[in-house]
């Protein structure tokens, strides 16, 4: 059905509209949405983490490209459909890849390069730490890249004057405020529920902790202010909006929603923010978010415990390494068509290839793969070595060997949910299915709800992203002054009358994913042989 355009026109003369911007691990997106909260007009720009002396990071400067780059392609976009220049909206809303470590002194000077949540370095901290506050505080957390930073006796940590994820800094150059939405905040460092704002007894403890160096910060002096959804979270400076919009066309003084990490956004996006939802997100990393009745009954190193953008507690499990593995075999397949003189679409190769793993044998015909690109903190590496390995008596054909490159990807997922339903009895009504994982839906759905043992849904809306998410909660910045809840604008809003398609684990992919995690569980020694000879 073709858009009626002249509404949406108006509405974007008129700045009924909200704009979202992620920084994905691969991808930089940007959405407009109209008055309906759907998209009306996108852009992106494609971009790649980097191996600097041993640590993943962006470039600052690629921010900026990409995100202009981004924002452009999108405004383009716009002025094509609509024929009008985009010069204001409702509300912006900046999510980014969760935790990490951006840190400036005084003088607004970077101090080191930015470590992204793909390290795995700091696993003295985060036992520490996890030990010190009897609360899990994983190697990706912002505090734990601080610890380890301070355990190495590194020379920049005493000149820090504010510590930030990339969603965090982004917003701050823009809008001049040192805040964070409380979902990405609690990647940070614990939250305290009932004050939506960062846990004063265990900063207390860090700083005893770390009184003999004699540094001239405490720690909630370097952390942002926490603000939950629906929070104003200051303007667009006529600076910062000569940094987003390098045309000059957009305005300043639009107001921001806080920032938010990827998690929050898809929770969001997959309207999972009440108890008993959850959702999953599998793109180059894989993590579930499962919303809690009530508080798990200890610390585990394999949950994080985070919040919805709304303050309510959440079991993250998160594995490091998903579809980077089986990125590269496709593509290696993708060489041999075109060697072979074939012009085979990237959609169509993806897709034959991922149907392929529907016709393999349950349990894969006994193969075992690792796809582990980079360390994995859930089973306890600190660098990986993708590897596949079988026996002469195992079925080896392609539909076994694309299924094991499937199923891998979950097999420290399933570990740390494991934990959750067996050892805590957490239950949860359906998981949510969104990133890059579900293109190929049958495929995808299937496979994981073997993996998760849950039944998986995946709305149409589900591609829109991250991007999409932080829009949403943009535009809620808005309707929440009428004392409307997030999951009530979500439900009433946004997702009224709109039903994903559901897919039940089967029993015999269900029995088949048990007899893989035997292997997988057993395999971990060649993995960890790999690692250590393999350079």
């Amino acid at each position: 059905m073709e858009i009626n355009q002249n509404p949406i026109r108006q509405a974007i003369m008129e700045g009924r509209t909200a704009i979202g911007i992620e920084l994905g691990s691969t991808r930089i997106k940007t959405v407009l949405i109209g008055p309906d909260h759907f998209p009306v007009a996108s852009g992106s720009f494609d971009w790649e983490n980097s191996q600097v002396n041993g640590i993943w990071t962006y470039d600052l400067d690629d921010v900026w490209q990409g995100l202009q780059a981004s924002y452009a392609d999108m405004a383009r976009r716009v002025q094509a459909d609509f024929g009008v220049a985009l010069e204001t909206t409702g509300a912006i809303g900046f999510s980014g890849m969760m935790h990490g470590y951006i840190t400036h002194d005084k003088d607004g000077n970077l101090l080191v390069p930015f470590r992204t949540w793909r390290n795995n370095i700091t696993g003295q901290a985060s036992e520490a730490l996890t030990a010190l506050f009897d609360y899990p505080i994983p190697q990706r957390w912002s505090v734990a890249h601080l610890y380890q930073a301070i355990l190495n006796g590194e020379d920049h940590v005493g000149k820090i004057d504010y510590l930030t994820t990339l969603a965090g800094y982004v917003h701050w150059k823009l809008t001049g405020r040192r805040v964070m939405g409380i979902g990405e905040a609690s990647g940070m460092f614990p939250i305290d529920l009932a004050t939506h704002s960062f846990n004063t007894k265990f900063a207390t403890q860090f700083d005893m902790l770390v009184a003999d160096k004699g540094f001239a910060w405490k720690l909630l002096d370097i952390l942002p202010e926490v603000l939950v959804s629906g929070d104003n979270a200051g303007q667009l400076t006529a600076e910062g909006a000569r940094l987003l919009d390098v045309s000059g066309n957009l305005k300043p003084g639009i107001p921001f929603c806080a920032p938010e990490g990827d998690a929050g956004t898809g929770m969001v996006a997959t309207n999972s923010v009440a108890v008993r939802t959850g959702n999953v997100s599998a793109g180059t990393s894989v993590f579930a978010m499962i919303v809690l009745e009530k508080d798990l009954s200890r610390a585990y190193p394999e949950i994080d415990l985070v919040t919805t953008p709304d303050g309510s507690l959440v079991a993250m499990v998160h594995s490091n390494n998903c579809t980077s593995d089986y990125d590269a075999w496709i593509g290696l397949f993708g060489e041999l068509t075109r060697e072979l003189g074939l012009d085979v679409p990237k959609p169509k190769l993806y897709d034959t290839l991922l149907n392929m793993a529907l016709k393999g044998d349950p349990d894969c015909g006994g193969l075992l793969a690792f796809g582990y690109v980079s360390g994995e903190h859930i089973t306890h590496f600190t660098e990986g070595r993708p590897l596949v390995v079988r026996s002469a008596q195992n079925t080896f054909n392609l539909a076994n060997f694309m299924r094991v490159l499937l199923f891998t990807p979950f097999g420290a997922l399933r570990t740390g949910l494991n934990i959750l339903f067996e050892k805590e009895g957490v239950e949860v009504d359906e998981i949510r299915g969104h990133g890059g994982f579900f293109k190929t839906r049958e495929v995808g759905q299937k496979i994981m709800a073997a993996a998760t043992t849950v039944p998986i849904s995946v709305m149409e809306t589900a591609g829109e992203g991250g991007a999409w998410g932080i829009a949403l909660l943009a535009a809620y910045s808005v309707y929440r002054q009428t004392g409307e809840t997030l999951p009530d604008f979500l439900n009433a809003r946004v997702f009224a009358g709109k039903l994903g398609a559901r897919v039940e684990p089967d029993p015999a992919d269900l029995a088949g994913y048990n007899e893989f995690m035997k292997r997988y569980t057993q395999g971990l020694a060649i993995e960890r042989a790999a690692v250590e000879y393999l350079r």
